[in-house]
């Protein structure tokens, strides 16, 4: 798989993304012995050089955990007001670099969230160029028709940037609340609520159930996690490859 330079430099230990892009500027990364330029893309292939010793990615051992979120919690780990944040339901362990997640929810959005311990695997599955699709569970209130599923797969534009669904099924009716299944390939803050509301409809609960081939699992309950198996993280590989 392929990787900006920069966020294989930043990822490998060599400073901040913004601080490797100016390295790349400065003519100071070569690929492959010839200068790089900002925006060439590297893979596990390609010979990195900078003060003329090869960089690498760390050496760890990827692991990847998923998280049943609880709603109440921070995607961050920066406190406020005393709220919890999601890495304080993660395991713990000397041996690890810290986790970093792979996508945020907002604070009132529960469900399946996805962690690891490689800053390049967590590019590589948020990178839209992987196009890995989530699926969200959604409950909202107000009227649903044809046209309205139209305008929310072929895409509405709010505040100057484009949003869609790759998919939305309509489900059961519960009083004046109607459930729903939305898929989407991007990451954008708040983008399911954002859709919806821009149709008339107002999200009551929302909570992902799916990250690419990843499904929320029925018995792991909401604060619960567990790492995914060697073949779960096969699959997430292929899955991006393949979209």
């Amino acid at each position: 798989m392929s990787l900006r330079l920069q966020k294989f430099l930043a990822a490998a230990g060599v400073g901040s993304r913004r601080g490797c892009e100016q390295l790349i500027q400065q003519g100071l990364i070569k690929v492959n012995g010839k200068v790089a330029l900002v925006g060439t893309s590297v893979t596990s292939e390609d010979k990195v050089e900078y003060q003329n010793k090869i960089i690498k990615s760390r050496d760890v051992d990827l692991k990847v955990v998923m998280l049943n979120k609880p709603p109440g919690v921070l995607s961050s780990n920066a406190r406020e007001k005393n709220l919890p944040i999601v890495f304080d339901y993660l395991p713990r362990s000397s041996n690890q670099r810290e986790w970093i997640s792979i996508g945020r929810l907002d604070i009132n959005t529960s469900g399946l969230m996805l962690f690891t311990n490689d800053g390049v695997f967590a590019n590589y599955c948020m990178h839209p160029s992987s196009s890995i699709d989530r699926e969200y569970l959604v409950r909202a209130m107000g009227s649903f028709d044809q046209d309205k599923e139209t305008k929310m797969k072929n895409g509405i534009e709010i505040d100057g940037v484009m949003h869609k669904f790759s998919d939305i099924v309509a489900g059961e009716k519960t009083g004046v609340n109607q459930w729903f299944s939305a898929c989407l390939t991007s990451g954008k803050n708040k983008e399911v609520r954002k859709i919806f509301e821009a149709v008339g409809l107002t999200v009551s609960r929302l909570k992902r159930v799916r990250y690419g081939p990843i499904f929320l699992p029925a018995t792991l309950a909401e604060s619960k996690c567990r790492e995914l198996t060697e073949n779960e993280i096969i699959s997430l590989k292929k899955y991006g490859q393949q979209s």
